[in-house]
């Protein structure tokens, strides 16, 4: 028996590496890889999984650790600080999308329970997909990236507490009993959470920190013993893993932590998405295929489209709430968990996971094309987004305020903010452009020249007047801005001194070829630096040519 179940494990991971390397080749997410090998080695096809218990006690540890390590990343102090568009938009998205989705499940013919479950399930987007494709990019630190990390906590936060509340009707309570029961345990838990947090643990863990295997023995035996405890009160191993890693996202071993327990969440991880993968059957998908489309449609451009007008709604541009939007364009690890909790609840058909699985393999796959890039396809796209930008009286009015200037800044995040301190002091006229709306409120309070708008728009470019500043300065490390400023000054014989940036030498070079007169490289120069360079050259552009063009 023990053989067996080795060689059977063995088999499998040996599949699921071979597909993986596949998946990796083809530049996608790894996730595809496991379930696509669950598909096969499940019993529609080679029907090598055997031991089927043993497997899903495997991926319940897997779904175990996965949420103990969300939880390490959900900071009680930097979601206090992610802002309020984080809570308005996490809050109206999940509301939003579910109501859609739920009347889109209900129209294919699903029964109300079903579609509820289908419907709350979709709305969640994956934190850890999106947090590892916007890394890859560099684009954590952009306004839509930080706008995206904060809704995506917020969706944590609102799947925490659909679990807390599914766990709570697996009692088979009342309705207004769950609900009082689960608003009880909340008020509960976040006292005690916060005191387990700030007044227990970091004793305890400077102890054990002493020893980086004895850190990783701790995180792991509190991980089961706070969900133990959890499933003892009523709640669910899910639950108890993700506030087990919550009660440790304050302190200063959180990375550690995180980097010690990686290898065994992804381990057991691999094995839960093989375990989805198997109960994907080709005879169940065949009566599942015209539902499986549409919600896959719904997820990737529903979605998107739902978080463009909500963001619009809430003052932000066209463009960034289609870059937050498509991070939003597939379903979630919590998708499938509670869709599990709901057929353990017997209140969902186990169809309705097969059907999750189907959706989460399209959109997964297809959201992280959309991710990699969303700012050619926004491009492309940009036309048919006008009726989602300020109306034509607005941009009139602001073409009839706007006079030329001599000094054009676009972007005031970090780097731009420092260098409005050294423009003021260049007694040159001058103005901000932004597409924050939360920026653009800042400098109107600040008495500062500002402009909302998107560089990327050649029209919006053109109303600027940008050809008749003498010195046009872009803090936007974004390479396809960059070059889409330059290729419109350069058509333009633009003769004053374009400053641009990007993240790379490469992409430098790339700009300098554009005719860029210096290109910033943030991760070398930084904000402070670029200052006291801008105060010695200022607009002279043959003083930033006798600079080398890398730096």
């Amino acid at each position: 028996m023990l053989e067996e179940l080795f060689f059977e494990i063995g088999v499998i991971l040996i599949i699921a590496a071979a597909v993986a390397l596949i998946v990796h080749r083809l530049r996608q997410p790894l996730i595809i890889a496991y379930i696509i090998t669950g598909i096969l080695v499940g019993p529609g096809v080679f029907a090598l999984t055997r031991s089927p218990a043993v497997f899903d006690v495997l991926s319940q540890i897997g779904v175990a650790f996965l949420l103990f390590t969300v939880g390490l990343g959900l900071n009680w102090r930097n979601v206090r600080d992610v802002g309020g568009i984080a809570l308005a938009t996490g809050m109206a998205q999940v509301i939003v999308t579910s109501i859609v989705g739920f009347v889109i499940t209900a129209s294919l013919g699903f029964d109300a329970m079903t579609s509820l479950y289908i419907a709350v399930a979709f709305s969640f987007s994956s934190t850890i997909i999106i947090v590892k494709l916007l890394m890859d990019k560099q684009d954590l630190d952009t306004l839509y990236g930080r706008i995206s990390v904060g809704f995506l906590l917020v969706q944590d936060f609102i799947a925490m507490l659909i679990l807390l509340g599914l766990s709570t009707i697996n009692t088979g309570a009342s309705l207004e009993t769950v609900t009082a029961t689960t608003l009880v345990k909340v008020a509960l838990l976040i006292p005690a959470l916060w005191l387990v947090s700030t007044k227990i643990l970091p004793p305890l863990l400077r102890e054990v920190a002493k020893s980086q295997e004895l850190l990783s023995v701790f995180a792991v035996a509190w991980c089961f013993l706070l969900a133990s405890a959890l499933v003892a009160l009523g709640f669910g191993i899910e639950m108890g893993a993700l506030i087990a890693g919550i009660t440790l996202s304050g302190s200063l071993y959180e990375r550690e932590i995180n980097a010690r327990i990686r290898p065994l969440r992804d381990f057991f991880l691999i094995i839960f998405f093989i375990v989805l993968g198997t109960r994907l059957g080709f005879e169940n998908l065949s009566t599942l295929l015209i539902p499986t489309i549409v919600l896959s449609l719904y997820v990737l451009i529903g979605n998107p489209l739902i978080m463009m007008i909500i963001m619009r709604l809430l003052g932000y541009h066209p463009r960034t709430g289609f870059l937050a939007g498509t991070t939003v364009a597939q379903i979630s690890e919590f998708s499938f968990i509670v869709i599990i909790a709901g057929i353990a609840a017997g209140q969902v058909n186990e169809h309705a996971l097969v059907l999750a699985t189907a959706v989460g393999l399209v959109t997964i796959t297809a959201s992280s094309f959309l991710i990699e890039h969303n700012d050619r396809i926004f491009k492309r796209l940009h036309p048919l987004l006008r009726w989602l930008e300020p109306g034509r009286m607005l941009h009139a009015e602001r073409e009839a305020q706007h006079r030329p200037t001599q000094v054009l800044l676009f972007g005031y995040h970090r780097t731009g903010a420092e260098l409005l301190k050294t423009i003021r002091g260049m007694k040159q006229s001058y103005t901000v452009v932004d597409f924050d709306p939360v920026a653009i409120r800042e400098l109107a309070s600040l008495q500062e020249p500002a402009v909302y708008g998107d560089v990327g728009d050649e029209s919006f470019l053109d109303e600027l007047c940008v050809t008749k500043a003498r010195l046009v300065i872009s803090t936007i490390p974004n390479v396809l801005i960059s070059t889409s400023l330059l290729s419109y000054l350069r058509a333009r014989h633009f003769k004053g001194v374009v400053i641009v940036s990007a993240h790379s030498a490469q992409e430098a070079a790339r700009c300098y070829e554009l005719g860029a007169t210096y290109v910033i490289v943030p991760p070398v120069l930084s904000g402070k630096k670029f200052s006291e360079m801008l105060r010695e050259k200022k607009t002279v552009k043959r003083s930033w040519q006798t600079l080398t063009k890398t730096v």
